[in-house]
């Protein structure tokens, strides 16, 4: 006999699966916060220790925060990306998202953005991730991912033409660095239309 649809114990699994990325960036980011500024001296994305050789501070980078306030932020975002956009990937896909999202996000900041020395937080995969699940959801017919869309995008202007929003520097404890969030979105887009193409290829064979 199988599990019936409504069994309590495939619901628990099926949420678990589907929520394993978040939790697993969370958590991780929650670790690292445990360190405070040993941590952030050790993690962080630092341009002069990268240079030296540092090579884990390109993944480890996007785990650190300024502080308590801008962790929350960041979790709270998280969570709230991933209750509107989870569906738009399985999960495997979402972890090849994150992959591509990561390393078009550290192209980006080191070739693109030579000034920039240090960076923390999870702000521009956050981005990446938000951008992805709207491209990959636009043809849903939800009038949501459309919303978000325009949100994204006027968000992502606001920002290359004037700056940081009102108040977010405050909130975060520390200096937004908006490209951050520019190339997080343009390469979850990228990611998102990769993965289109190649379902796509994949069905018409």
């Amino acid at each position: 006999m199988g599990l019936r649809q409504g069994d309590p114990g495939r619901l628990q699994d099926r949420f678990l699966t589907s929520w394993m990325l978040p939790l697993v960036v969370c958590s991780l980011a929650v670790i690292v916060a445990l360190f405070g500024d040993t941590g952030r001296a050790w993690l962080s994305f630092y341009r002069p220790a990268i240079a030296a050789g540092e090579f884990w501070r390109l993944l480890s980078g996007h785990f650190v925060h300024l502080g308590v306030p801008h962790l929350i932020m960041n979790v709270a975002g998280l969570i709230l990306i991933w209750y509107l956009t989870a569906s738009s990937f399985t999960s495997r896909q979402w972890l090849l998202v994150t992959a591509i999202v990561m390393v078009g996000l550290n192209l980006g900041l080191w070739f693109l953005e030579p000034n920039l020395i240090d960076y923390v937080g999870l702000s521009g995969l956050l981005h990446g991730l938000l951008a992805a699940g709207i491209v990959a959801s636009l043809g849903s017919g939800r009038s949501e991912i459309w919303i978000l869309g325009i949100g994204l995008a006027a968000k992502l202007a606001y920002e290359h033409l004037v700056g940081p929003l009102p108040g977010s520097e405050n909130a975060s404890g520390g200096t937004v660095i908006v490209a951050a969030h520019a190339h997080g979105a343009l390469s979850g887009a990228l990611a998102a239309g990769l993965l289109m193409i190649r379902v796509r290829t994949q069905a018409s064979i």
